[in-house]
């Protein structure tokens, strides 16, 4: 049970996933090789469709790359998005070859007349528009303003605004910033004056660690406060990183996704006697591997814990579970003790209950 309530946004379509509207909430990514290349980005799209990605979306810098979007899609499985900017041209064939979505700021591709040709093109295909702010590339009215969750919100509004009289909804919008606080304002912002849904990020997050800690600070902020509807964690790397963390941020947050083991384990300390951090890291790898071979396929809560302060109850509220001792550890399900480890692996032991744990429960593992 959430303690908070999701806002009510329209639901839109990128291809045959749903967005909004109370749709679960779906993890993206962007592809990071050439888009003119079309092996290289089809086999880093299939590796991100492995990972759990939702939806992708590709950079489309000139007319080779946007006629590259129809060879990648009779490839690949999951809803493309092209990412355009200033030439509307390339978003006219995008469209045609086949995008399930096309990322682009209206007022930044010229005249009327090209936003027109954009909006009529999405309509005759029925695919959405996201409006993508960032803070690091805002429009010139907004790009002097001091308050910068302000100047994000307001430019995103001039982008929205054009294609409302256009009589154009099927709009996502973002409104990312480096700054987490500042993501978080700008989205809070938003959703109380539109109710499109919101594609949640936090921009130029940095490298894997700084990166992952930084867009889940902003990201998780949004989310808990029951705003967002598609994610992307921005890392500077490789892209299934980023769905791996998005995915594993849905899970911790309770948000549903495609994970079902949860696994907890405590940090360790002077009390400790086993050897906890090796013992969880097996436990964890081996639990990961069941679960991509499809034979974790419900949800499965395991703890590993590493004394008796805390471990008792934290593994009684598992499915299964352990507390490590002077050199062994009692194994719990649902609350009740089945054995005392005593093995010098315990990790091995453990795993050893594990497997005939989902053999009672859901079948057995090959």
């Amino acid at each position: 049970m959430h303690m908070y309530k999701r806002e009510e946004t329209r639901k839109i379509y990128v291809g045959d996933v749903a967005v909004g509207g109370g749709a679960p909430i779906s993890v993206q990514s962007m592809t990071n090789t050439d888009t003119r290349d079309v092996d290289s980005t089809v086999r880093q799209i299939l590796g991100l469709e492995e990972a759990g990605c939702d939806i992708v979306r590709v950079a489309v810098p000139d007319a080779e790359a946007a006629e590259a979007v129809s060879a990648i899609k009779k490839r690949i499985h999951i809803p493309l998005v092209a990412d355009i900017h200033f030439d509307h041209r390339l978003a006219l064939i995008c469209i045609k070859n086949g995008a399930d979505k096309i990322r682009i700021n209206p007022g930044n591709i010229g005249s009327r007349e090209n936003t027109v040709s954009v909006v009529k093109a999405a309509k005759e295909r029925n695919i959405p528009i996201r409006i993508g702010v960032n803070g690091g590339s805002l429009d010139k009215e907004a790009a002097g303003m001091s308050d910068k969750v302000a100047a994000i919100t307001e430019s995103a509004l001039r982008h929205i605004k054009i294609l409302e009289e256009l009589d154009f909804y099927d709009i996502a919008v973002s409104l990312k910033a480096s700054n987490a606080q500042v993501t978080y304002e700008a989205y809070k912002k938003m959703s109380e004056l539109r109710n499109y849904p919101l594609h949640v990020g936090v921009t130029e997050a940095g490298t894997p660690f700084a990166g992952t800690v930084k867009s889940c600070a902003g990201i998780g902020g949004v989310l808990l406060s029951g705003i967002g509807d598609t994610i992307r964690v921005s890392l500077t790397g490789d892209p299934t990183e980023e769905v791996k963390v998005g995915r594993e941020l849905l899970h911790a947050l309770d948000l549903g996704g495609k994970k079902f083991v949860r696994f907890v384990s405590c940090p360790s300390c002077g009390r400790c006697r086993i050897n906890l951090i090796e013992t969880a890291q097996k436990v964890e790898k081996y639990l990961n591997e069941l679960e991509d071979k499809g034979i974790i396929n419900k949800p499965l809560h395991v703890a590993v814990m590493g004394c008796a302060v805390n471990g008792p109850g934290e593994a009684s509220d598992a499915d299964i579970g352990i507390a490590g001792g002077n050199g062994d550890a009692l194994v719990f399900e649902h609350g009740e003790t089945k054995g005392k480890l005593r093995s010098g692996d315990i990790a091995e032991e453990f795993i050893k209950y594990v497997v005939e744990y989902i053999k009672r429960t859901d079948g057995e593992p090959t």
